[in-house]
């Protein structure tokens, strides 16, 4: 009997020691979840610690090449449309077609000229007959003008014929005049190449009859194209006459260029203005669509690694650090890329910039700026022991 009542005393300890150090342990549980919930507030009323690690390089300014991206449409250099002085005949030859090269004076079109060639015979013997006439008076009026001096011949007599001389030298000018003007007309029968050039549209059959004035061929004269590249009026100012370019097409390939003049007006509902690249060959037909790369020579531009440019929602930007080591997303428009380096604006030199880690950032993050790390000393060999 005493050695079980010694066994339930034994036992409610052993039951109270637990219950204790049950106590015990709900209260350091309590406490920790208590010490986590006051740095989590602490981190929130700080601003947030320093979770990640950070690369940091400085927005220099430097002297890069700039090149101006454009688009547009191929046109002639300049358009010459060729048409008939002359007209109502018809035409009894077409030499050319379209994608003709042509020289300046290359007969196009022959026109019947039979009623033509009968004028000038018909003037021709006008001019004649008025130069004999003029030849007659001419001989009159020698004499009238020896027998006037002698006496035998009255001045009205001599008046008389002082005017029919100057009538008949008159008749012939007049019968000159007319030859010429056949024979002009004559010589437009024939029409010819205005200029040399590339042929790029006929309107002309044989057996048509041609009326003066209606355009028959348009010439690209001396075969010249260029394009007319629409340019943000941002980039206007950077463009030059004289600047390389080069132009590209899908179909035709790239071939080179230069900027022969930047029209002085911008669209007012587009802000585009244009620049005209001469082309040098390559293949471009008028009304092509082509792209150009202009090179506008060295411009300051803020550069950055490419490591560091992110796009955020679309939007090219990096992320700046402040005075307090907070990351601050800050976009930005790439001007140039390289595989090292990127040209952008919208950045002031001297900014820091994240690199390493930049993608994993949020912002308002705290970081820690990692130490630059420095080449570790070379050192000398030892010399070889003899």
């Amino acid at each position: 009997m005493a050695n079980i009542k010694r066994n339930m005393r034994a036992g409610a300890a052993v039951v109270l020691v637990g219950l204790a150090l049950a106590a015990c342990g709900g209260e350091g549980d309590a406490r920790k979840a208590e010490a986590k919930a006051g740095e989590k507030a602490g981190a929130r009323a700080g601003g947030g610690a320093s979770t990640q690690t950070v690369s940091v390089v400085v927005a220099s300014l430097q002297n890069l090449p700039r090149t101006v991206t454009a688009s547009g449409t191929v046109s002639a250099w300049e358009e010459v449309p060729v048409g008939a002085e002359t007209g109502g005949l018809t035409a009894t030859g077409v030499y050319v077609d379209e994608g003709t090269y042509v020289r300046q004076g290359q007969p196009l079109v022959q026109m019947n000229d039979a009623l033509l060639r009968a004028q000038l015979r018909q003037q021709q013997a006008a001019v004649e007959t008025a130069n004999a006439n003029a030849a007659r008076d001419q001989a009159a009026l020698q004499r009238a003008q020896e027998l006037k001096e002698r006496g035998f011949l009255s001045q009205a007599s001599l008046d008389t014929a002082l005017a029919n001389q100057r009538a008949s030298s008159a008749n012939v000018a007049a019968a000159q005049a007319a030859l010429s003007e056949t024979r002009t007309r004559l010589s437009q029968a024939t029409i010819k190449a205005p200029v040399s050039g590339l042929v790029i549209s006929r309107s002309v059959t044989r057996g048509q009859i041609i009326s003066p004035g209606t355009e028959l061929f348009r010439i690209v004269r001396d075969g010249r194209l260029e394009l007319d590249a629409q340019v943000p009026e941002t980039d206007l100012a950077l463009v030059r006459a004289g600047q390389s370019a080069a132009v590209s097409s899908d179909q035709i390939g790239e071939t080179t260029g230069r900027v022969r003049i930047v029209t002085p007006e911008v669209n007012a509902g587009t802000r585009l203005g244009v620049a005209r690249i001469a082309l040098n060959g390559g293949g471009f037909r008028p009304g092509m669509f082509a792209r150009a790369r202009i090179q506008v020579g060295d411009q300051p531009a803020v550069t950055v690694p490419t490591a560091s440019v992110l796009y955020r929602e679309n939007r090219a930007g990096v992320f700046t650090l402040g005075t307090d080591n907070r990351a601050h997303f800050q976009p930005v428009t790439v001007l140039s890329r390289t595989t090292d380096s990127t040209a952008v604006s919208g950045l002031a030199a001297g900014a820091r910039v994240v690199v390493a880690g930049a993608g994993f950032l949020g912002e308002g993050d705290r970081v820690t700026v990692a130490p630059a790390t420095r080449p570790a000393p070379v050192r000398a060999a030892a010399p070889a022991k003899k």
